[in-house]
């Protein structure tokens, strides 16, 4: 007979980071839900604002998670607001993130297979704007995917955005704006 230690190092361990907005975060939860139902190992990254917010909002019990689905986080590398319920600068923690969130992920991840209450990484599933996390997977050796978070609507204004220009359908002028319409 297995040692339940073995039989959570068979299982799959998909950890997954959806940017730090609820239209990125509530798929990627319902596509963590699904892999969980399948038999996954699951952790889902937020970052330690948003996880602080929600558990502001939703009480604790909302993050207690249950043995093979858990929450972890990491910092966005921006100050902490003087009200921790603002909203967030969008386009800067964006930057922050990009540019500050490889390496506390990357630690994550080492932390995750260091661990021997869980199983190791076996693959990392991010928001479409979190490259980073990708690029951690890269150097862990595992799978990394982008998955596109938003919209069908989203997506395709987002992929035939000229051709949506060039017809007069969106009125911006620049691509910073039709970012934001986007993220």
């Amino acid at each position: 007979m297995a040692s339940s230690s073995s039989s959570t190092a068979q299982k799959p361990h998909t950890v997954l980071f959806a940017w730090p907005a609820q239209g990125h975060v509530n798929p990627l939860m319902r596509f963590a839900k699904l892999l969980y139902s399948r038999g996954f190992h699951i952790t889902f990254v937020h970052t330690e604002f948003n996880f602080n917010r929600l558990i502001r909002s939703n009480g604790p019990n909302s993050v207690k998670g249950l043995p093979d689905f858990r929450y972890e986080t990491i910092p966005d590398g921006t100050p902490p607001p003087s009200n921790p319920n603002a909203t967030q600068n969008i386009p800067f923690v964006s930057d922050s993130l990009r540019k500050n969130a490889l390496v506390p992920f990357k630690k994550l991840l080492d932390k995750l297979n260091a661990s021997p209450e869980v199983p190791p990484v076996t693959c990392v599933v991010a928001d479409n704007v979190s490259s980073f996390a990708v690029r951690a997977a890269e150097l862990l050796g595992v799978p990394g995917v982008n998955l596109y978070t938003a919209s069908a609507c989203s997506l395709i204004g987002y992929l035939f955005y000229n051709e949506l220009m060039e017809r007069g359908i969106f009125p911006f002028k620049s691509k910073f704006s039709c970012w934001l319409l986007f993220f």
